[in-house]
């Protein structure tokens, strides 16, 4: 059993303790999605990313092909502003019929 993690002497209160401690919010953060080259994948993912970030520009999203043709990587990098906001991306996009992997 491993002992809990605590915030080092002298970190602000409730800082130590959370995996907001990662990340200074709002921040860019990259999102690489994958799925089966289907020709859908690329708007569901857009329409996915933009309910949880509306400021994301679906031009910035950068797709690649697998070698065999068979699967495509996109990545989007989007604005985070908190933890609950990747929380319930990765959920969604995890949960999409199109998407083998979110990284």
């Amino acid at each position: 059993m491993t002992e809990p993690v605590s915030a080092p002497p002298g970190a602000p209160a409730g800082k130590g303790d959370s995996a907001d401690a990662l990340f200074n919010f709002p921040c860019a953060f990259p999102l690489k999605i994958m799925g089966r080259a289907d020709a859908a994948l690329a708007q569901e993912v857009f329409t996915v990313v933009v309910r949880h970030d509306p400021g994301f520009d679906g031009a910035s999203m950068e797709m690649r092909a697998s070698s065999g043709g068979k699967y495509v990587s996109l990545t989007c990098t989007i604005t985070a502003v908190s933890r609950p906001q990747l929380d319930a991306l990765y959920r969604e996009l995890s949960a999409h019929p199109l998407v083998k992997v979110v990284l």
